[in-house]
């Protein structure tokens, strides 16, 4: 046990790389591809997550917008700002706090993504290309599991914290 947090390397063969490795290895090679992929757009990878997630939910706060693209607030700030200078989002006061400022696309960002994504599905067609459909399932109910595991372990650190 090291700073306080059992590891999953009890249970993996002795040699095998950790799992938190294995997905950090995974991040970094989608990031690269898509960086590569979106560098004629002028997105990063990182801006590109922050506009796909205003597209799912809908207008956000800089705060909430942080949290689900996993970025620290005063980061997210920064790239709210050069998303809107771009015209790819707009801020508009929240209707009953007028101080909130929540961000949404604009045409032009809704359009920037819908031109994105050619190139995010080749990505992630080759990520899944070799697995069977059921193997494709099991792979993102892992995925979904250990982002819910940990965001409810950061959660509570939080808690614990404040």
């Amino acid at each position: 046990m090291m700073c306080g947090v059992s590891t999953s390397a009890e249970q993996e063969p002795a040699g095998s790389p950790l799992t938190l490795y294995l997905v950090k290895r995974l991040e970094l090679a989608i990031r690269a591809l898509l960086d590569d992929a979106l560098r004629p757009v002028g997105l990063t990878t990182l801006q590109y997550t922050a506009l796909s997630v205003l597209e799912a939910s809908g207008p956000l706060s800089s705060a909430q917008l942080a949290r689900r693209s996993f970025l620290r607030p005063q980061t997210m700030h920064e790239m709210v700002l050069a998303l809107e200078k771009r015209g790819l989002i707009a801020r508009t006061p929240k209707p009953d706090n007028r101080r909130v400022l929540l961000a949404g696309l604009t045409d032009a960002g809704r359009a920037l993504l819908a031109g994105c994504a050619p190139a995010v599905a080749e990505v992630e067609g080759a990520l899944l290309a070799e697995l069977s459909p059921a193997q494709r399932a099991t792979f993102r109910e892992g995925l979904q599991h250990g982002v819910l595991a940990l965001g409810a372990l950061s959660s509570q650190r939080r808690s614990q914290e404040g």
